[in-house]
């Protein structure tokens, strides 16, 4: 199983996760990202932002699966990101990274915290 916390799925090459995890493991399962971000000054302008800009430009990444941005109060938000396979998780994350640092900073101007997994359970509706 893949878990690991902060920028691993940002500093990792291709190569790299391809020893670790082996071809097959990293196109067979569904992987996530989950980012929280503090001290978010507007989470009204904050989610008006993410959802006209980010989400536009992550739903058009290779392998886009589903994104969430949720609300915890307090100035507290979290979003998930999922990806058919590790290759587009570890992508999309440092395309994310970069975009909102550029495009995002003034609604949210503190680094998040971020975690990744495979997806070990789901079920839709």
């Amino acid at each position: 199983m893949y878990r690991h916390t902060c920028s691993v799925l940002t500093s990792l090459e291709n190569s790299c996760t391809k020893t670790l995890f082996g071809e097959d493991e990293m196109k067979r399962k569904m992987y996530a990202t989950v980012r929280r971000y503090e001290g978010v000054p507007d989470p009204a302008n904050a989610a008006k932002q993410v959802d006209e800009k980010f989400v536009p430009f992550i739903s058009s990444l290779p392998g886009f699966v589903e994104y969430y941005w949720i609300d915890l109060r307090d100035g507290a938000m979290i979003s998930i990101t999922i990806f058919k396979t590790l290759a587009d998780a570890i992508h999309a994350n440092e395309k994310a990274r970069v975009w909102v640092k550029e495009n995002l900073s003034s609604v949210l101007p503190n680094p998040p915290r971020i975690e990744a997994g495979t997806i070990v359970a789901h079920k839709g509706s």
